[in-house]
């Protein structure tokens, strides 16, 4: 670990400024990931600046119902706050499916969004890694791509998003809020964490800007919600393919549908093929496979992952069925 400096922001327009004054500078919040990376020299911040004592970390109702999570909230607790479980039952499952017990205990909701990749190579200051340092290389293609992506990659990296999290916010069409030296801005949730045509930018934030929230509508679709994480063993694991879905289902037809996957790619994939196919169609098994066969017809798998195919096709159908029943 490198020597770095170290600085308390009392105000969110100091934690801006802070970083504002030091390029090299990163947040701190729970440090269940950017301290993990510090220790292995992937990260190499010239100072921290903590944010843990601002106020962003309640959750609130607005009067039209908006459910506005702080970026602060701890994972353990969004998880289990009533208008997150009621508005978006897929939100609280993904966060209780992830980790462990005590980093829920410690995570935030905005380090969980802004988290790094957990790829191996990426993880190994000695393998080249475009991630870490741009024109270098992806190790990943041709080596140990069991886990790695078959969507939506490229020949500069093929490592995946490991957040559940953010696959389950993607149903929600939710709203990200930042502030930053230009002041605060919202962008939404879908689109916000990229795809690797530029493999080192894994979001779009800007320079200096911190998370203070995101926020989303409950509906009748989001309270119709799963969320299903298949993966190796059965706690403390990464997802090898998760979905969350949700539908709306009335008089046996689907009206509206929201579907989207995690392990797959390099972002939490929203599979908008598949809910274009689900749409006016009938509640039943056939419906979900041929959604799913659609989503998954782009896919294209290394040496050693072709079995997510399947198993993402096999917990596409799942999830829509628990949601949605079949005829």
């Amino acid at each position: 670990m490198r020597p770095f400096a170290y600085a308390r922001a009392h105000s969110a327009d100091d934690a801006v400024a802070a970083l504002a004054q030091n390029p090299g500078a990163a947040f701190l919040a729970g440090g269940t990931n950017i301290v993990d990376l510090i220790k292995i020299d992937v990260a190499m911040p010239g100072m921290l600046v903590d944010i843990g004592a601002l106020p962003l970390a309640a959750i609130d109702v607005a009067p039209d119902g908006t459910v506005r999570i702080g970026a602060l909230a701890r994972m353990s607790d969004t998880a289990d706050h009533a208008a997150v479980r009621s508005g978006a039952p897929a939100v609280s499952m993904a966060l209780n499916l992830s980790a462990s017990a005590q980093l829920r205990n410690m995570a935030t909701i905005g380090g969980n969004v802004l988290q790094r990749t957990r790829c191996v190579y990426f993880r190994d200051v000695t393998q080249p890694c475009n991630k870490r340092a741009p024109g270098t290389g992806c190790s990943a293609i041709g080596g140990d791509d069991r886990k790695m992506a078959i969507l939506g990659a490229n020949a500069l990296c093929i490592a995946v998003n490991p957040s559940d999290f953010s696959v389950a916010m993607l149903i929600t069409d939710a709203t990200i809020h930042l502030r930053g030296p230009a002041g605060e801005r919202t962008t939404p949730f879908l689109g916000f964490q990229r795809l690797p045509d530029d493999p080192a930018r894994d979001t779009n934030i800007g320079p200096g800007e911190l998370i203070t929230a995101v926020s989303f509508v409950p509906s009748s679709l989001t309270r119709n919600s799963t969320y299903l994480k298949v993966r190796d063993r059965a706690s403390y694991e990464f997802a090898l393919v998760s979905v969350a879905a949700a539908l709306d289902v009335q008089g046996g037809t689907i009206r509206n549908a929201r579907v989207a996957l995690g392990g797959v790619a390099h972002a939490p994939w929203r599979a908008l093929i598949a809910e274009a196919s689900l749409i006016g169609k009938p509640a039943a098994i056939a419906t979900y496979a041929a959604a799913a066969d659609a989503e998954l017809r782009a896919a294209k798998p290394q040496r050693l992952n072709g079995f997510k195919i399947p198993l993402a096709r096999n917990a596409m159908i799942r999830a829509l069925a628990t949601v949605g029943g079949a005829a």
